[in-house]
């Protein structure tokens, strides 16, 4: 016996699904259909001698088609925008194959294949210089062993580059390392050093100028291709043919490749990052489940579930699917999805979440969706779609690359043949001399490292105070919100319960105390939190006798021949239980917090009010966003009264309140409809699709690994204060962001046609050495101005 099931297209009502259950259960072999309109897919039971195909002929004889799975391929060496078109307008010329997307963020490609074969797909990405995996079955581990391999060979390259650039530099200028010989000053010497750093180490920047080159195009790869190689080939021309008095330019091209090689090497590590989201998400995922079929128990794996299986879940057990319970009853420990501390009582009637935990009671409950229709598929699927940059400004640079490669290649042509055939005619080594001083001048390196710079030194100044920020983008946008929205438990609030209130109708007794040793055996949040409150106040706690928790209702103990009930007006009223000052119990729960009474032989001594806190500068925060002329909202899975509390306490005016997990991300997409510029913070996994559909998301710290992951920014010190020192930070980046591009830029505007000669007429022509140091000035004058930024104050 074998399962297996089918997407079905063109299915759209209870008669089609009639209709492909009967050709099906046609088809020798098979034992059982259960085909499910909802989902669009077929669960079918076999003999193991059936093959799927048979299957889906079946189908397609009656009229409907199959749904295949699209293919993902995740791809390695795209290093900007610029280079995902490469590889898309690569991939659109591959006949057999469907481009749905190719996305630079998250590395991905997605395909659609016709009659092309996976590897095709592999040979064609790799022949445009990037190279690719197939996602499918253990793909997690294939990443993992690619991003290792990346990492290594960038690592390895990285250790060279820079152990060569040192010599090459100390050898380059004898005249300032007094303790270097002169000898060593040997242009094949350096030569000799030079060579392994600028075809190995920069090898892909060859790689990637040849993709470019196939769809006719130019990048960074290109710019830093030519340049590098003008610097490096033209110091050979030199050491070739021995010429005097004229420099050599191998340090140059060495501690450009390097430089650039440490940039890409730090972009491959935050990349790996990115990823761990997902995987934290996959280890949600139980690996198994307790089916009853056939009147009998048996484990079967999760992805042999299918609808309408009757599960058995066991107290500590993870739920394994998305269902509803028809026997039992419990409290279900939904923190790890809704990011809510207090288990939720769940009885016949009531629905349950795959990835969540059962905390007490045994229940049966019918799997209604699974596989990738379940909500944790649904959220992995979320956050791999969001993840992503969202038209950061370094965009500018490659569009500009884009066309300023070919006009220098077209100035260097143009003045190395006006020269050499009209200015200066037959004078190679002049008109050559002015050729490289066009390539050397515009060479890419402040223009490359105006950007990174500026991040490298805004990133450092986070790091320093606490504020992680994972990517450039998120550091260039965030400045640029006009709304941002909170998650309330443990981003707003302290995102755990604690005693607020106490009333004592029996001085004899301490409500603290009782209910305390009544919790003593619990690990309920509710009696944690009891507990902690007693253990503050030096109250000493002793055992109870007899404890019993009542799900969704309290708990019942003895001790020293006293009955003890805490719990709500429900375990009371089973207890019959009169219930006193009925006032204090609704002034409590007008303020959103929980109630527990206190009891004793049937008689109430006490009341304790417990609820989540605001952070201390909660509100001190909000404050300061406002002044900033941010619209601010809250969101959470509360009920209205307990929101709007909290809400109001913190100053915040617009609350959106009994959101589900999957629905949060939808209201990120509903301000970003209406134009807004949207950033999200929060800390539970159920933020996590939030936080990615954000244009940026900011975590807790202290919250769940997955929303940290998810995060473009994360909070180390867990104080909303420093999402306001984010948007700080941010300005001050893009400013010197946009300073460095304009003195980039303008470098290249006016040193570009003053190497192409046009001040030759006046007798001066620009020497490739000039060349050289105009363009480490320029360097320079970026890496000082952003390093500016480290006099900022917090």
């Amino acid at each position: 016996m074998k399962e297996c099931s089918l997407r079905i297209e063109d299915m759209h009502c209870a008669s089609c699904v009639l209709k492909i259950e009967k050709a099906l259960k046609n088809v020798e072999g098979v034992e059982d259909v259960n085909v499910n309109l909802a989902t669009k897919t077929a669960y079918i039971k076999t003999q193991d001698k059936v093959h799927e195909k048979n299957l889906e002929e079946a189908i397609e004889n009656i009229g409907y088609g199959i749904r295949k799975d699209l293919a993902e391929f995740r791809i390695r060496g795209m290093h900007s925008s610029h280079c995902e078109n490469i590889v898309r307008e690569t991939l659109k010329k591959l006949k057999g194959i469907e481009v749905i997307k190719v996305d630079y963020p998250t590395s991905k490609a997605i395909i659609r294949l016709i009659s092309a074969t996976k590897e095709d797909v592999i040979d064609t990405i790799e022949k445009a210089g990037y190279s690719a995996i197939y996602l499918e079955g253990d793909a997690l581990k294939a990443e993992e062993k690619a991003e290792k391999k990346e990492i290594n060979t960038l690592k390895l390259k990285l250790t060279i580059g820079i152990f060569l650039s040192i010599f090459i530099v100390l050898f380059s200028f004898p005249e300032y390392f007094k303790f270097i010989p002169v000898y060593l000053h040997n242009p094949y010497l350096l030569l000799i050093l030079t060579a392994p750093v600028q075809f190995y180490v920069g090898l892909d920047f060859y790689k990637g100028l040849l993709g470019a080159l196939r769809v006719r195009t130019a990048d960074m790869n290109t710019l830093i291709a030519i340049g590098t190689s003008a610097a490096f080939f033209y110091s050979l021309y030199i050491t070739v043919f021995k010429i005097k008095g004229i420099g050599l330019y191998y340090d140059t091209a060495a501690v450009i490749v390097t430089l650039i090689i440490l940039g890409r090497y730090l972009e491959a590590i935050a990349k790996s990052h990115t990823s761990e989201a997902i995987k934290k998400l996959l280890k949600l995922k139980p690996k198994t489940a307790n089916v009853i079929r056939n009147n009998k128990l048996q484990e079967i794996n999760i992805e042999d579930v299918i609808v309408n299986d009757i599960i058995l879940v066991k107290p500590g057990e993870k739920i394994p699917v998305d269902g509803i319970i028809i026997s039992g009853e419990s409290s279900i420990d939904e923190s790890l999805m809704t990011g809510e501390s207090l288990p939720v009582d769940k009885t016949i009637g009531n629905k349950v979440i795959g990835g969540t935990i059962n905390k007490y009671g045994t229940f049966k409950f019918k799997a209604l969706k699974v596989g990738k229709e379940t909500l944790l598929e649904q959220i992995i699927k979320t956050v791999e779609e969001a993840q992503g940059s969202k038209a950061p400004i370094q965009r500018l640079v490659d569009k500009v690359a884009s066309v300023f490669v070919p006009v220098v290649l077209v100035i260097s042509i143009l003045s190395f043949t006006s020269f050499y055939f009209y200015f200066a005619k037959g004078n190679l080594e002049l008109a050559l001399t002015n050729l490289i001083a066009v390539l050397i001048i515009a060479c890419p390196c402040a223009l490359g490292l105006a950007t990174p710079t500026a991040i490298m030194v805004g990133t450092g100044k986070g790091a320093e105070k606490g504020i992680l920020i994972k990517n450039a983008q998120a550091l260039e946008l965030v400045h640029s919100l006009d709304s941002l929205v909170f998650d309330k438990t443990g981003t707003l609030t302290k995102g755990k319960f604690e005693v607020t209130d106490i009333k004592t109708y029996d001085t004899k007794f301490n409500p603290i105390k009782i209910a305390a040793i009544a919790e003593s055996n619990s690990e309920h949040p509710i009696g944690k939190a009891i507990i902690d409150h007693a253990n503050l106040k030096g109250i000493q706690i002793r055992e109870a006798e007899r404890f019993k928790a009542i799900p969704g209702k309290g708990v019942i103990a003895s001790y020293m021949g006293k009955d003890i009930l805490v719990g709500n007006k429900s375990l009371m009223d089973d207890y019959k239980v009169e219930i006193i000052k009925k006032d204090d119990v609704l002034n409590i729960q007008k303020e959103g917090k929980v109630v527990m009474i206190v009891a004793i032989n049937k008689k109430i001594i006490g009341l304790i009010g417990l609820g989540d806190q605001l952070k201390e500068n909660s509100k001190e925060a909000i404050e300061k966003l406002k002044h900033l002329g941010l619209e601010i909202w809250m969101i959470t899975g509360d009920h209205e009264v307990s929101a709007k509390t909290i809400a109001s306490k913190a100053g915040i005016e617009n609350v959106l309140f009994e959101i589900l997990p999957n629905e949060k991300s939808d209201q990120i997409k509903a301000l970003q409809a209406n134009g807004k510029i949207v950033g999200a913070i929060g800390d539970g996994v159920n933020d996590a699709p939030m936080l990615a559909q954000a244009d940026v998301g900011i975590a807790m710290r202290t919250g769940s690994d997955i929303a940290i992951e998810s995060g473009h920014i994360v909070l180390m010190h867990n104080d909303i204060m420093d999402v306001y020192n984010s948007i700080r930070l941010s300005k001050k980046t893009l400013t010197k962001i946009k300073q460095n591009l304009f003195w980039a830029f303008i470098y290249n505007i006016l040193g570009i046609p003053i190497a192409a000669g046009i001040l030759y007429p006046l007798g001066f022509s620009l020497n490739p050495i000039i060349a050289a140091g105009a363009m480490a000035f320029s360097s320079t004058s970026v890496v000082l101005n952003s390093l500016i930024m480290k006099l900022m104050k917090f």
